[in-house]
C-alpha cells in the first residue's frame, strides 16, 4: 500500500481542555456512546465493502476493520455490564452528522470523501482516547484498554488516508483532508460538550 507523508497534512486542532472533565464527570455515559462509536465504525466499515466490491485493497481493509471495531464494541461492552449497567440505544452523533454532510455526492469526489472523513474522524479519536488513557493513571487495566484504542485509532487514520493515496492522487488527498480537517476544527467548536468521544 502507498504511504503518505503525513508531514503534509495540517496538524490536529487540539480537543478543549474542560472536554475531558466533562468525560470523567459522567464516565459510565462516555462508556455508552463509546460501545455505540464501535459499533458504527464497524458497520461503516461493512458498508464500504458494500459500496466497493470491485476494489479489492478496499475489501481487505473493511473486512480487518470491521472485525476489530467489532472486538473493540465487544471489550467496552464487557466494561459496562461489570459495571452493571444498562447499554442504552444509540443516539444521532452530530459531530460524524456535520461531517458526513461535507462528503461530495458526484461519483469522482465521493470515495475519496468517504475515506478522508473517516480518515479526520480516526485521527480525533486516537487524540481523545489518548487524553483519556492519560488521566487513568489510578486504574492501570482501564488504562491500558485505553492505551490500545488510542494505538488502534491511529493506525486506522493511516489506514483511510493511504488508501485515498491509492486510489487518488497525492497531492489531492492532501488538499482534501486539510480542507476537512479545516472543517473538522470548527465544529468542535461549535457542538456543545458531552461525556462523548465527539
Amino acid at each position: 500500500m502507498a504511504r503518505i507523508d503525513l508531514s503534509q497534512l495540517s496538524p490536529l486542532a487540539a480537543t478543549p481542555s474542560d472536554w475531558l472533565e466533562t468525560v470523567l464527570a459522567d464516565f459510565d455515559g462516555f462508556l455508552m456512546d463509546h460501545a455505540s462509536a464501535e459499533k458504527k465504525a464497524s458497520g461503516m466499515a461493512m458498508s464500504m465493502i458494500s459500496h466497493y466490491p470491485d476494489q479489492p485493497s478496499i475489501v481487505r481493509a473493511m473486512v480487518e476493520l470491521a472485525v476489530e471495531e467489532l472486538n473493540h464494541y465487544r471489550e467496552v461492552m464487557r466494561l459496562i455490564l461489570e459495571r452493571q449497567l444498562t447499554p442504552t440505544a444509540d443516539l444521532k452523533d452530530p459531530y460524524i452528522h456535520a461531517l458526513n454532510g461535507q462528503v461530495r455526492k458526484a461519483a469522482e469526489h465521493f470515495l475519496l470523501d468517504r475515506l478522508s472523513v473517516a480518515a479526520v474522524v480516526e485521527r480525533r479519536g486516537a487524540e481523545r482516547f489518548a487524553i483519556i488513557a492519560d488521566s487513568l493513571q489510578n486504574e492501570p487495566s482501564l488504562q491500558r484498554f485505553y492505551q490500545a484504542i488510542a494505538a488502534s485509532e491511529q493506525r486506522h487514520w493511516e489506514l483511510f488516508i493511504n488508501l485515498a493515496v491509492e486510489h487518488f492522487d497525492e497531492s489531492t488527498v492532501v488538499e482534501r483532508f486539510n480542507e476537512l480537517s479545516q472543517c473538522e476544527a470548527k465544529i468542535i467548536k461549535t457542538l456543545p460538550l458531552r461525556a462523548a468521544l465527539h
